[in-house]
C-alpha cells in the first residue's frame, strides 16, 4: 500500500546538512585526490584534505543516519496516530442508540445522577436550517 506523502514529515532542515556534509566530503576528497595525482611531496595541505575529507564523511554519516531514524520515527507517530483516532472513533461509534427508558425524562433521580434531567434524543440534535 503507497501513502501519500505527509504534510509535516521532521527532518527536512537536516537533509540540508546531509547534502551539505556530503558536498564537502566529495569536494575534500577531490582535492585530496588531485594532490595525490600530483606526486609532489607530502605538505601540510595532504594533511588538511585528508583530515577534512575524513571529517565531512563521518559528518554526512552520522547525519544520514540520524536523518533515517528521524523519519522513521516520524512514520511510527503518524500511524500510532492513525491507529489511536481510528480506535476512539469506533469506541465513540459503537455507543449505539440509548435505551428507551433512559430516553424519556425522568422526575425522581437514580443513583449518581442527583440533578440531572435526561431527555430524548430528538431534543439533543440540533434543529437543521
Amino acid at each position: 500500500m503507497t501513502r501519500p506523502p505527509s504534510i509535516h514529515r521532521p527532518g527536512a532542515i537536516s537533509t540540508f546538512f546531509v547534502y551539505k556534509a556530503g558536498l564537502f566530503a566529495a569536494c575534500f576528497w577531490g582535492w585530496l585526490a588531485f594532490l595525490a595525482i600530483r606526486g609532489d611531496a607530502i605538505t601540510g595541505w595532504h594533511f588538511v584534505a585528508t583530515t577534512g575529507a575524513v571529517t565531512t564523511t563521518l559528518v554526512a554519516v552520522v547525519l544520514g543516519v540520524r536523518l533515517a531514524l528521524q523519519r522513521n520515527a516520524a512514520i511510527r507517530h503518524e500511524e500510532l496516530m492513525e491507529n489511536l483516532v481510528e480506535l476512539s472513533w469506533h469506541a465513540f461509534t459503537s455507543g449505539g442508540e440509548p435505551r428507551q427508558e433512559e430516553a424519556r425524562p425522568t422526575a425522581e433521580p437514580r443513583d449518581g445522577d442527583a440533578g440531572v434531567i435526561r431527555l430524548s434524543p430528538d431534543l439533543r440534535q440540533r434543529p437543521r436550517r
